[in-house]
């Protein structure tokens, strides 16, 4: 009897003691780590981006705000302002329409701004800096109305001055849109501030 016992003694103690894992009451499975953290993008190579066009910046969405990313857009040299200011802001439109690359979709990177969509420059009797969308602004989703708004603003396709004046190609009044810093953090919960412009 005692020699049982003695042989049991092992075969319970190797139950008891399990795969040797000690009981937790905090989680360890956090999942595989991320291979990118969020919102955040590897620096781009500044030198090689210059020598594919003039060098911009577009606002996309990551989580809940706007953030902005490099990109280029190509203007001939020689081009006159009016012109470049036009060919800049379909530049920065095509970019944001582009779907952002793998590494920035990897980040949390999308755009709402669909393909497809054009822009001139000022009718007679608009502001010299009037940009006219193909599609109406106020028919454009909070979100994409607000990466355009601060992706112009913010550019050589408009005064410089954190605003951008905006119309579609009927005769709805225009209007100068602001691109703020409550814009960027809330783009889908507040529409950009803006002002109807009543002449040049």
């Amino acid at each position: 009897m005692n020699v049982r016992r003695l042989m049991a003694l092992p075969v319970l103690a190797l139950l008891l003691a399990g795969c040797g894992i000690r009981s937790t009451e905090v989680p360890t499975d956090f999942g595989p780590a991320p291979s990118r953290v969020r919102c955040s993008l590897s620096e781009p190579d500044v030198a090689a981006q210059a020598s594919r066009g003039l060098a911009v910046q577009v606002f996309l969405l990551c989580g809940s705000s706007l953030v902005a990313v490099d990109r280029t857009v190509r203007v001939a040299d020689g081009t006159a302002d009016s012109e470049r200011r036009v060919l800049v802001a379909q530049g920065l439109l095509d970019q944001l329409a582009e779907a952002p690359s793998t590494a920035e979709r990897e980040a949390g990177y999308t755009t709402y701004v669909r393909g497809g969509m054009t822009v001139g420059g000022p009718r007679p009797g608009d502001p010299e800096d009037t940009l006219r969308l193909s599609t109406p602004p106020a028919e454009l989703s909070a979100h994409a109305l607000a990466q355009v708004v601060c992706t112009f603003s913010d550019s050589a396709a408009a005064e410089g001055d954190g605003s951008v004046i905006l119309g579609g190609p009927d005769t709805t009044p225009l209007r100068r849109y602001d691109c703020t810093d409550e814009l960027r953090t809330r783009p889908g919960s507040v529409q950009p501030p803006s002002s109807e412009v009543t002449g040049g």
